[in-house]
């Protein structure tokens, strides 16, 4: 089991990412093994980046290129394993249409030896637990990046998940969720409620029980912490976070 840091939200405090070596540095200094993912525009730019990486002692799971044809194949080449679904998500998409993408996808994925896997989120087509449960009966081949505060921010139940699909869980994001206002609708996440550092959350999300499952089950892939909103210095609410993980015994 790795633990590593989803960089989304840090990208949104900073403003973009200036210094990934730097934001490597970091990380790891405040005991992170990785990222989720290397951001690439070119062949040779995921190389030198790769290679940075190993210089650090970091790793990371997949590759962000800018098309999802490069996110495979630049994944692949690394032997790194998997990439997110690529399809548009929006929750007005019909599930039957995403569905079909998906799978072609996976076909693909399947060619290169590495996972499509599904990222649950607020927002999206599969945003509810059932939405989830209905994409990985009808992708029978897509695996699951389960996010613990985008499955129980709708009223998912995370440990249901993830005893009813540990064949198909590929990593985790750990994280959560502080409730501001129930009525606003979960497509807008971002004004519902705030995500917060590990334990500071108010929808009883008991995420310390979730890497505890995990290790019970002998999970052995990526533990991401990912803080879609940051209200200070990241490295402080991530230092939080990985103690509160230790504290849980990883």
């Amino acid at each position: 089991m790795k633990i590593g840091v989803a960089t989304f939200g840090m990208g949104v405090w900073e403003g973009g990412t200036f210094d990934l070596e730097q934001r490597a540095k970091d990380l790891k200094k405040i005991g992170y093994e990785g990222m989720e993912r290397l951001p690439a525009l070119s062949a040779a730019d995921a190389v030198t980046k790769s290679l940075m990486f190993r210089r650090l002692g970091m790793d990371y799971a997949t590759v962000a290129a800018p098309d999802p044809q490069s996110c495979i194949e630049w994944t692949a080449a690394f032997g790194k394993p998997y990439v997110w679904t690529a399809p548009k998500n929006s929750p007005d998409v019909p599930m039957d249409t995403y569905c079909r993408q998906v799978n072609m996808q996976v076909a693909a994925t399947d060619r290169a030896g590495i996972r499509t896997v599904l990222h649950n989120h607020m927002g999206t087509v599969c945003e509810t637990q059932d939405q989830v449960e209905e994409l990985l009966a009808k992708c029978p081949g897509c695996g699951l990046l389960l996010d613990t505060a985008h499955l129980a921010g709708p009223g998912g139940d995370c440990f249901e998940i993830i005893r009813k699909y540990r064949d198909r869980l590929v990593a985790v994001h750990v994280k959560d969720y502080f409730m501001k206002d129930a009525s606003v609708p979960c497509r807008e996440w971002f004004k519902r409620g705030d995500f917060c550092p590990l334990g500071k959350g108010n929808i009883g999300l008991d995420n310390a029980a979730v890497v505890r499952l995990l290790k019970k089950i002998g999970y052995d892939g990526w533990i991401f912490v990912e803080q879609d909103q940051h209200y200070r210095d990241p490295l402080k609410d991530l230092a939080w976070s990985r103690k509160y993980l230790k504290a849980a015994g990883v």
